[in-house]
């Protein structure tokens, strides 16, 4: 069996509904967490690389994104698939010790899932998100979305992580 992370990234363009980001990828990272108490490993890595407010629960079963942060989801129970980008976006087949790592803007929502699927979530510096609804106040998302900074560590691996490797060129 091969434990090795695998990393998949898309860049979602703007629907007229969902902004997404014009510059930054979705990223899976496959495998982060081959640990026997994930949701507890997650939290400390994302902590440890200064993305806080941590929290456990689920995915949204609806459309939705952030227009003032990024944001991190490490799955920690379960197993789900996650559309991500808009109605027109790409579902993702996810389990436990993925991680999701969301740009501003980017829509996510969970179209079915495992009855104890969960996520641990955070965001970098722990600066509280906004919630928004496609097609809702769009070009003010957009705006927002602009300025929204970038981190500075891989919610995962710290400094100089893979992240860094598919948003560098952002």
């Amino acid at each position: 069996m091969n434990n090795a992370i695998e990393i998949e990234t898309r860049l979602f363009a703007d629907d007229g509904r969902t902004p997404n980001n014009p510059r930054l990828p979705l990223v899976v990272v496959r495998r982060a967490s081959m640990v026997s108490e994930p949701a507890d490993w997650f939290e400390q890595q994302f902590i440890s690389s200064n993305w806080r407010g941590c929290w456990r629960w689920t995915v949204y079963p609806y459309h939705h994104f952030h227009s003032t942060n990024h944001e991190v989801l490490g799955v920690s129970r379960g197993t789900a698939s996650l559309m991500f980008g808009g109605e027109q976006g790409e579902e993702f087949k996810v389990k436990v010790g993925d991680v999701i790592v969301i740009p501003a803007g980017v829509s996510h929502k969970r179209v079915d899932g495992s009855d104890d699927f969960q996520v641990v979530g955070a965001y970098p510096d722990g600066k509280e998100p906004d919630l928004i609804l496609p097609g809702y106040d769009l070009e003010a998302a957009r705006r927002r979305i602009a300025h929204v900074a970038f981190p500075e560590q891989d919610p995962v691996f710290g400094v100089g992580g893979p992240l860094f490797d598919h948003w560098k060129n952002a």
